[in-house]
């Protein structure tokens, strides 16, 4: 018998959220002060969660290792946050919402937890505008929203180019009022180093004060890990540098199975790479795509004149550029999903095409000029003007095309010292997002008892390919409508446990066991530091486990992680101590389980024999380089359980994936 139990409720699949919480157990308002609960991580999951459960009157007990709550990745999230509310009238629903995630994550999606995602993602953008999230609105006073990848109708509410931060503020703003009432204690710079369970259960965390460099214990009757995606694998990526899959990892060295570790998203539109000694890569918003359009010269040797500094963009012919996305996918144009125009342009680069002046060419121009012309001559009509000069239609354009991207186009200058305004960006795909994560059932509980998962720290809701501005909402959507509900489920039977004493052996071998893993890193002296293995990891990844995989790329991946760790645990060199404020060890601690996860990730996308998603294998493309899925095979989840260091040994254990409410068919955005 399998060990996952997804718990997915009977009934049709609108009725199944809505009759599984009418059936679920809660905790009565008196009663819920007599327990506690620990959430990792302050982002848009954790956040919402902690300052959820802290308004229901739980006592929340909060961790993040920055040193404060606003600093969450979350912050970084540029373009916007879906909700089917159809605001614009043009066909959206809550159905349309659930059928295009599903065909977006390329039928890799658990059905019943996308639907829920769906249902509520209307509550989310209600729940932020009551906190004054200043959501962008339209001249009438409506929220306004704009088309992401992947879909054909306009549903991401959006703040400016920087959405993921005044959502945050917002849950931060809840979150800050639950610690001035008490009734969430904050724990910042603190680190998480494992989970404690007793009997079983999750009952507490071990955490590390990245202050003073003790070790303390902390005690709950119920353990939320959301503390984001494992995108740093590759050294270079979108997220931020202290991003990590420890507390994940930990928990699934405990026994919490993790699930589809092989799909990443490649994001298509980054700042490519500029030298080897960068540390990370800036994402430029998906919301770009809907005025800039994509191209690269159809001559070679404009290419190589653009890349020598001989030809600037501009002086390209219209009919001597190739929009190569609107050429193959004529019905989605530039809003095709993220795998398939990440994939369309390494196709470009490798032929030859790329434009920019890197060890590897690789680039492609983003041009907003189509899009300044036309909404300036827009502008000037509205204005009176019905034939205005090109000088007034370019001056509207660039206001316009300012006052809906203008951080976006500050960043890019600042970064590049070049105007988009007036020459085409350069972008490139680079990793982004990571759909795997700690296997959850419908409740987010992990098979560990008592330990839920929320955010990107789960693999829910996404598949193989996560559709842009749905990232926000399923953190959101997790944080402050399952959670709440499914944790006071499981709760319910705690109410006589009493307080967890963290004086058990439990508590007790589990600091022992984090101390001892500590000294023995910290004791290895040799010669090399922690980021040389991890940009020598990143490579590894990039080139064998990235956008494009071979069977042949993956067994040379995971011998060469294995060799890798091997070199790690005995010729890192960590300075300073244990017991003081580190940095160092705090990052070899980070890559240590990095060392172990890369190598699960070859071994999960050696195993699964098709491409689908962000998961592309050279062996499984048609003609057309469009990916090859294999239902019959592969029409589950790949959920991983722990067994050593060497990820060659986990058990898969698979969940098959029954779509009832959807017809599986081609991914066709042509």
């Amino acid at each position: 018998m399998s060990i996952l139990d997804s718990k997915i409720p009977e009934g049709p699949i609108d009725q199944k959220w809505t009759n599984h919480k009418n059936q679920m157990k809660l905790v009565a308002p008196n009663n819920r002060p007599k327990i506690d609960v620990i959430v990792v991580g302050t982002g848009l999951a954790g956040a919402s969660a902690a300052a959820s459960l802290g308004e229901m009157g739980y006592n929340v007990k909060s961790f993040c290792f920055q040193d404060s709550p606003r600093r969450a990745h979350s912050i970084a999230a540029q373009g916007g946050i879906n909700a089917a509310k159809n605001y614009q009238n043009d066909g959206d629903s809550t159905y349309r919402l659930f059928y295009d995630t599903i065909k977006g994550g390329d039928y890799r999606s658990r059905e019943s937890n996308v639907y829920r995602l769906a249902e509520v993602s209307a509550n989310i953008i209600d729940q932020c505008v009551a906190q004054g999230v200043p959501f962008a609105r339209e001249y009438g006073g409506l929220l306004d929203n704009r088309s992401f990848g992947g879909v054909q109708v306009r549903r991401t509410f959006y703040a400016a180019g920087q959405t993921g931060q005044q959502l945050l503020l917002g849950a931060y703003s809840a979150l800050s009022r639950q610690i001035g009432l008490g009734r969430v204690k904050m724990y910042n710079r603190h680190e998480m180093m494992d989970i404690v369970k007793v009997d079983g259960n999750a009952r507490g965390i071990i955490a590390r004060n990245l202050v003073s460099g003790k070790l303390e214990r902390h005690s709950a009757h119920a353990v939320v890990i959301a503390s984001g995606g494992y995108g740093n694998v590759y050294f270079l990526s979108t997220n931020a540098m202290g991003s990590n899959v420890s507390a994940a990892w930990k928990i699934h060295k405990k026994g919490a199975l993790f699930a589809n570790p092989c799909y990443v998203q490649i994001h298509p539109t980054c700042i490519p790479v500029h030298g080897t000694n960068q540390s990370k890569l800036t994402l430029m918003s998906e919301s770009l795509r809907n005025s800039g359009r994509i191209w690269v010269p159809k001559k070679k040797e404009d290419a190589d004149a653009i890349r020598n500094g001989k030809l600037k963009p501009t002086q390209i012919a219209e009919e001597d550029r190739d929009y190569y996305l609107e050429r193959r996918y004529p019905a989605f144009g530039h809003l095709v999903p993220r795998d398939v125009a990440s994939r369309a342009a390494k196709e470009r680069c490798d032929a030859g095409f790329g434009i920019e002046a890197n060890d590897t060419n690789e680039g492609v121009y983003l041009d907003f000029a189509s899009e300044i012309k036309s909404k300036g001559k827009q502008v000037a009509y509205a204005q009176g003007d019905h034939n205005p000069n090109e000088e007034t239609t370019i001056r509207l354009g660039k206001k316009w095309v300012e006052e809906k991207y203008g951080n976006l186009f500050q960043m890019y200058q600042q970064i590049t010292a070049e105007n988009p305004y007036e020459t085409p960006m350069k972008i490139y795909p680079a990793v982004h997002y990571t759909m795997g994560g700690v296997w959850v059932d419908y409740n987010l509980q992990s098979t560990i008892p008592g330990c839920f998962v929320a955010g990107e720290a789960n693999f829910s809701d996404h598949g193989a390919n996560r559709l842009g501005a749905s990232a926000l909402m399923q953190g959101l959507a997790d944080g402050y409508f399952v959670l709440p509900y499914t944790i006071a489920n499981y709760l319910s039977n705690e109410i006589r446990t009493g307080e967890i004493s963290t004086d058990s052996k439990e508590f007790e071998n589990a600091e022992m066991d984090v101390a001892e893993s500590i000294s023995s890193l910290m004791h290895v002296k040799g010669n090399r530091s922690v980021d040389h293995f991890h940009k020598r990891l990143g490579l590894i990844m990039w080139n064998k486990v990235g956008m494009s995989r071979s069977e042949a790329g993956l067994k040379s991946a995971i011998a060469e992680i294995k060799g890798l760790r091997d070199e790690f645990y005995n010729d890192v060199f960590i300075p300073g101590e244990s017991n003081e404020m580190n940095a160092e060890l705090e990052k070899a601690l980070r890559v240590a389980d990095l060392l172990e996860l890369g190598q699960l990730m070859a071994v999960d996308a050696l195993n699964r024999n098709e491409s689908c998603g962000g998961h592309f294998r050279e062996e499984y493309q048609d003609d057309e380089g469009e990916t090859l899925r294999d239902d019959k095979k592969f029409k589950y989840v790949s959920a991983w359980e722990y067994k050593d260091r060497e990820a060659t040994n986990s058990a898969l254990h698979k969940e098959d994936l029954k779509y009832e409410a959807i017809k599986i068919a081609e991914r066709n955005y042509k």
